[in-house]
């Protein structure tokens, strides 16, 4: 009855849920703006409530915190810009159905399944976390090497066409991911005698450069081309039978959200990237292909990055490992109000954990409530006539970009993406595998440097891939992919000449 009780103390407290739902609101509008981090927006309240209670602090942070990760979606779909990194993969979807005139029915298919996401993460944070934290905390840096190769395997699933374009841009998103100082030896890598470039680049500024001012410029080559003007459909809530048949997808995925984002450092990007490509391994008869509009492609990215809140949050209050950059913010915040984080902190404070619990129950039923209600606010986007909207996403970005870090080399930078990703869709190139390689770069290089350090002997080491229970799942699962790539390729290619052959 205690935990009960501790559970509904943010339902019961009227100023616990009004700061929830203030926070979730305005979480949702700085997700939705591109540049403007859910790390930055938690940070700068953490400034602004050192001198509050615990609680009232924690329950507004955790709202901005589920708010901004679903926010970023919006951009998205409606532009084509993801507004936070852990949005990427639910472009790949969104902005083809939105160019079809089905953007309302994108975003509230987002918005059930982001709240239902959300959901799982809460569940297993409230019913497994010991579990779920103490299986985390076997992973090696061998293991966490095998996991960033298996998301570079997704390089298969975002090659739009030519698997080839997509291992070059992926391999070019590598060498940049390791640009600047090197965080084991201390040395500068591609750097050029720049201190400008020893910070490395931020991937977020990638992202704004590729995916916003490259469709900013496409979008301006095509300005004066005459088409059919996209017709704007009804929003309506998806019919029953939506809800049931993606349900399996959305719970499967979300169970690999919460799993990824209980391992430190994964977070949402890789998570979302992942839960995508199940969607296109698994979805056997999708209402259109991956790519232009699939239904699946924006229902599984948006259920795994959000499902990887509740995982992130499990090690944060296990063993007091951030599982992201957000929940380090939160570590900061427990220290301030005078609390250890780790495992005795359920312990000694589990009002506080189950507090945590109910505040992100009542952060996702306010995500769905205002999700909804939000829907034709944003889907007047759409209405508004390019001229007038291309310059003022221009502006956003450029802002976006410099407030990263109040510094113009990153607006620089974002140009120059934008620029090599408006030549990159010219030339039918994929930007996602650029990105994806920014990414998994780093922690490719540190954690296989590290794993081989470790060992100490190159027999150690390769044997270490079998002699672990998890590394040995992850190998097996890394050649599985591998091979199941290049079948699933030969197929595409032998499908693409046939046709050809047939015109």
């Amino acid at each position: 009855m205690d935990i009960l009780q501790q559970l509904l103390i943010p339902f019961t407290d009227l100023n616990l849920l009004l700061l929830v739902a203030a926070g979730t609101l305005a979480g949702i509008f700085i997700g939705a703006i591109p540049g403007l981090s859910v790390t930055m927006a938690v940070a700068l309240l953490l400034s602004l409530t050192y001198s509050w209670e615990m609680l009232p602090a924690l329950a507004l942070m955790l709202g901005v915190y589920y708010g901004g990760v679903f926010g970023g979606s919006r951009a998205a779909i409606l532009v084509n810009m993801p507004g936070s990194p852990s949005s990427v993969a639910t472009s790949f979807d969104g902005f083809p159905l939105s160019q079809k005139g089905e953007a309302g029915l994108a975003l509230t298919l987002t918005t059930i399944y982001s709240f239902l996401g959300g959901i799982v993460g809460v569940a297993v944070l409230a019913t497994a976390a010991p579990l779920v934290a103490s299986f985390a905390i076997e992973f090696s840096q061998r293991d966490y090497f095998l996991l960033a190769m298996l998301g570079l395997l997704l390089i298969g699933s975002l090659s739009q066409g030519s698997m080839a374009k997509g291992i070059f841009a992926a391999g070019a998103g590598i060498i940049l991911g390791l640009v600047g100082m090197d965080t084991i030896g201390g040395g500068s890598r591609f750097t050029f005698g720049s201190l400008q470039l020893m910070n490395g680049i931020d991937f977020i500024t990638a992202i704004l450069g590729l995916f916003g001012m490259s469709e900013i410029l496409y979008q301006l080559k095509t300005l004066n081309e005459k088409g059919e003007r996209t017709s704007l459909k009804k929003v309506a809530i998806p019919p029953l039978r939506f809800i049931f048949k993606f349900l399996p997808l959305s719970l499967r995925v979300s169970v690999m959200g919460v799993l990824i984002g209980a391992l430190p450092g994964a977070g949402g990007e890789i998570a979302s990237l992942i839960a995508y490509d199940h969607a296109k391994r698994t979805t056997k008869k999708p209402n259109r292909p991956f790519g232009e509009g699939a239904y699946e492609g924006v229902v599984a990215p948006e259920a795994g990055n959000n499902s990887a809140i509740g995982g992130a949050l499990i090690p944060l209050l296990t063993l007091g490992i951030p599982g992201d950059a957000v929940t380090a913010i939160f570590i900061g915040a427990l220290f301030i109000h005078g609390l250890q984080p780790g495992p005795m902190l359920m312990e000694q404070s589990g009002d506080l954990f189950w507090m945590m619990v109910g505040s992100s129950v009542l952060a996702n039923i306010f995500l769905l409530i205002f999700g909804l209600l939000v829907v034709t606010v944003f889907i007047r986007v759409v209405k508004v006539p390019k001229q007038i909207l291309l310059p003022i996403i221009a502006v956003i970005t450029v802002i976006g970009a410099y407030a990263l870090n109040n510094n113009m080399t990153d607006v620089y930078w974002m140009l120059g993406f934008g620029i090599a990703g408006f030549f990159m869709k010219v030339h039918n190139f994929s930007v996602a595998p650029l990105v994806l390689g920014m990414i998994l770069g780093p922690l490719i290089d540190t954690s296989f440097r590290r794993a081989y350090m470790t060992a100490n002997d190159p027999g150690v080491f390769i044997a270490g891939f079998v002699n672990s229970p998890i590394s040995l799942v992850l190998s097996l699962a890394f050649i599985f992919t591998l091979f199941s790539q290049t079948k699933a390729y030969k197929i595409v290619k032998e499908n693409m000449k046939y046709k050809l052959k047939k015109q």
